[in-house]
């Protein structure tokens, strides 16, 4: 086979090789990335924030496994290790000392599935006041790991942030 024809040849396969790449990556985009707007989990979080606005961390507590060694990552203190020591933590933290709390998640959620597992993120505002008074406003993050268990959603891993001021 001459020069020219090794070219075509060369074109030909590398334009194959291009058509499945780009086929395989268009197809495995398709079903990595789940559309934002997943109704199952934007109730599930609307469900969520409603639970931590009452103010009783009970109310909460449906959304969450309770396996003892799970880690909850808050704004401060910095972690929590289960269930039971992050609902005396919330409470001692942030619930005790305020006397209101309303917390709105933005219009941002993203859900990614994966079986029995999904992880969401989503970003919202808190507007508190504390018995010392004042108020305090607060824009944070909120990722949350969730576990199909017993066909229930639960919160396996989450992680609360605010960004540092300036």
């Amino acid at each position: 086979m001459g020069l020219k024809g090794r070219s075509k040849t060369i074109v030909v396969v590398a334009g194959i090789i291009l058509l499945t790449v780009t086929a395989a990556s268009s197809k495995t985009m398709k079903t990595a990335v789940k559309p934002a707007a997943d109704a199952e989990f934007k109730k599930l979080i609307a469900d969520y924030y409603k639970a931590w606005s009452s103010m009783n961390p009970n109310n909460a507590s449906k959304f969450y496994a309770k396996d003892a060694g799970l880690v909850f990552f808050d704004i401060a203190p910095m972690q929590y290790h289960g269930w039971d020591e992050y609902k005396a933590g919330v409470m001692k933290a942030f619930i005790e000392p305020s006397v209101s709390a309303v917390l709105i998640p933005n219009d941002d959620l993203i859900v990614n599935r994966r079986g029995t597992i999904a992880w969401t993120t989503v970003t919202f505002h808190l507007s508190a006041k504390p018995k010392a008074g004042g108020s305090q406003e607060i824009d944070a993050r909120h990722t949350a790991i969730w576990e199909k268990r017993g066909g229930k959603w639960l919160i396996v891993h989450e992680h609360v942030s605010a960004p540092l001021p300036g």
